[in-house]
């Protein structure tokens, strides 16, 4: 009997402590025995004091000591930069606040319960929600609204469940009461509510409901008073089959009501309008730095993305009579492969030379140059195996037994980077490429080593289930974003959020893992990672490929940029990793690394082309980024999607590579048959 069926395989374990980063502080004592996320959407309120705000759309939501700030965010739009701040456009507290932090008493991929416990407030804060909704204990006699602004007028209804407020910058905001409320006392920056009481409405918990009033339209304002009565206290994202995601909300009430909810565009593409049961209302609209926020009516959704082909080999085969050139340049790149020649240390980089090394061999099986092949596995060995048998001796796999995750130890560093702790999709997908491949040339040592890269998939594609071994040992999609619908690289300023720079990077973690099902037969990985992979397309397509006339960026964004090097929550920025300014570096990082599936992630030919024309008109910021002819091969290959010859020729002209990337792996890339017809990722050739 095979052993590693029943348990999973960990890496040696470590104790990650630091005070302003332990699950203990913020976590309430039920969820602490689980893996905990470590890049999710409510990550600010797990780092130091928890008091950094998080976009929780369409609010920008900021905890403090006792209370609760939200803000309808406006964006300050130029040519290299789109961002939005915080600022306390209202703050909720109650007359019990002391100073005690919040405390997390659920959360899902779509939703965070935040628990104050000194004040008895209770917020259920789920994402794409145009109310933020308390619960009040009936504990609590009074709670207060503070504004930075001014209150300019509030009036109520004659029942005490509903009042408007209008303050001195323009905005309208409705609040909606389970039960009456009167407005004990009202100065120009606070009003102080206090419940009304009857004989049957002691003990229960007042629940309260506020939502921004857009443009301080009555229509609108009509819309938000239909459908108050009834609030999500949770939401969930399912994998019912591949290419679906099906959105559910736990909903409660105090009267009638259907569920309303906001859809961003890329959630309106997707959205199944035949399954669901959904009505959209196109004219209930919020702004946002993703793009309109549209009200959607239904208690959950299902989100239908396009199939992408996870084929190890290009998809319309290679042209014969390139194969001779393929071959040499193989021969060459397969003989300069030598383990120790490896300077590097660092998970990231080391995984881009082994990844590199696994394309060699794949292009080799693709045209029949199978005695190469011998020397690449070989190679494959020497590098993959020292990281998964704890003998890599300047670094390895670590498993943090105190958040549920895999790390890495670099000895010139003596410490964890855990503000980075999300970026583990880029670096590990690197590895799981190379695994996926060494176990198909090698199945025994596949077999082998199967725990252990079952193990590294885990930590940023668990999806959790009771099948599944590793669940109890990583969180849920550590770096995939339910509402978003891809990835986040960690975050390096709280105040900007979680970000991601290189889309293609998220995509081949997916892709890798996709593969790894193919190999290992398991249909179910192969479908997820398929999904995630289609997923993570869309959504550069949507937010990261600027294109004229799509509207989703301000015109004085869009005319210098096609596309966002660096993307994070409140911003969209032109730089890559806020060094690189080049327009031939930011192109790279969104390509790298050049596999079968990134012919979906550029299959607009249009823009492709637009691209590669607006990085040949000049530089960005500044001139080339160091790697210039590693950086100039990506856009080489961009070019020959549309101009096959000019682009080899470009090619050949080459003296060096990216270490992820080869002079065969351009070739095989540029000699690959261009008979449209054939091909049909799903994402389309001329799509907007």
């Amino acid at each position: 009997m095979d052993s590693t069926k029943d348990e999973p395989f960990l890496f040696p374990t470590t104790m990650y402590e630091r005070d302003c980063f332990h699950p203990s502080k913020f976590f309430s004592a039920n969820l602490l025995s689980s893996p905990l996320p470590t890049n999710s959407f409510f990550h600010n309120f797990l780092l130091c004091n928890g008091d950094n705000p998080e976009y929780i759309h369409p609010y920008l939501i900021k905890p403090s000591a006792s209370s609760l700030s939200l803000c309808y965010p406006s964006r300050s739009v130029h040519s290299h930069c789109i961002y939005q701040d915080f600022n306390p456009d209202l703050t909720v507290s109650s007359s019990t606040s002391s100073e005690s932090h919040h405390v997390i008493s659920s959360f899902t991929g779509l939703s965070v319960t935040l628990d104050f416990p000194s004040s008895n407030l209770g917020f259920f804060l789920v994402r794409g929600c145009p109310y933020v909704t308390f619960s009040v204990s009936h504990q609590t006699p009074l709670f207060s609204m503070t504004t930075v602004h001014k209150f300019s007028s509030f009036t109520s209804n004659s029942s005490l469940t509903k009042y408007a407020l209008k303050l001195d910058n323009g905005q309208a905001w409705l609040l909606y009461a389970s039960l009456p409320i009167k407005v004990s006392n009202s100065y120009e920056t606070m009003i102080s509510f206090s419940k009304k009481f009857t004989s049957r409405d002691h003990g229960v918990p007042l629940v309260v409901r506020i939502a921004l009033l857009p443009n301080s339209s009555s229509e609108l304002e009509d819309v938000l008073d239909r459908y108050s009565s009834c609030y999500p206290v949770s939401g969930d994202a399912l994998f019912t089959k591949p290419y679906c995601v099906e959105y559910k909300w736990e909903k409660r009430g105090f009267g009638n009501g259907d569920l309303l909810m906001l859809a961003h565009p890329l959630h309106l593409q997707l959205l199944s309008k035949d399954e669901g049961n959904v009505t959209i209302l196109q004219d209930f609209k919020y702004r946002s730095i993703d793009g309109d926020l549209v009200g959607v009516v239904g208690d959950s959704w299902l989100l239908k993305a396009d199939h992408v082909p996870m084929n190890w080999y290009s998809t319309r085969g290679v042209k014969e009579e390139s194969f001779d050139e393929i071959k040499s340049a193989l021969s060459k790149d397969v003989a300069a492969l030598c383990s120790s020649e490896i300077t590097t240390i660092s998970a990231y980089y080391y995984g881009k030379f082994i990844a590199r090394a696994a394309r060699l061999a794949l292009i080799a099986e693709e045209i029949g140059f199978l005695e190469v092949i011998p020397s690449v596995k070989k190679f494959l060995h020497e590098t993959i195996q020292p990281w998964l048998d704890g003998t890599f001796d300047d670094n390895g796999f670590l498993y943090d037994a105190n958040w549920g995750g895999i790390v890495t130890k670099e000895r010139s560093y003596q410490d964890f980077d855990y503000h980075k702790y999300g970026c583990h999709h880029y670096h590990l997908g690197y590895f799981l490429y190379g695994i996926a491949v060494l176990a198909k040339i090698d199945p025994s040592w596949g077999m082998k080593y199967k725990p252990h890269a079952y193990s590294i998939m885990a930590d940023f594609m668990n999806l959790g289930g009771e099948h599944d071994l590793n669940s109890k040992n990583y969180t849920r999609l550590r770096c995939f974003d339910l509402y978003t619908l891809h990835s986040w690289g960690g975050e390096t300023f709280p105040d900007q959020g979680r970000e991601q720079d290189s889309t293609s990077e998220a995509v081949n973690a997916y892709y890798s893992a996709a593969l790894m099902g193919v190999v290992y037969g398991d249909n179910n990985l192969s479908a997820i990672g398929s999904t995630l992979a289609s997923l993570e397309i869309h959504a550069a397509k949507m937010w990261w490929h600027v294109k004229e006339g799509d509207n989703m960026y301000e015109e004085d964004f869009t005319t210098e940029n096609k596309l966002v090097g660096y993307l994070s929550v409140n911003m969209r920025n032109r730089k890559m990793r806020y060094c690189y300014t080049s327009k031939e570096s930011k192109i790279a990082l969104h390509v790298l690394p050049l596999l079968p599936i990134s012919e979906c992630l550029f299959s607009n030919v249009d823009f492709v082309k637009e691209l590669v024309e607006w990085t040949q008109s000049g530089y960005g910021d500044g001139p080339a980024d160091g790697d210039g002819d590693g950086w100039k091969g990506f856009v080489y290959a961009l070019e020959g999607i549309y101009d096959n010859q000019i682009a080899l020729k470009k090619i050949r002209s080459l003296k060096c590579f990216d270490c992820g990337n080869s002079l065969s792996n351009l070739l095989w890339w540029i000699h690959r048959r261009d008979d449209e017809e054939k091909f049909n990722c799903g994402h389309g050739s001329h799509e907007n």
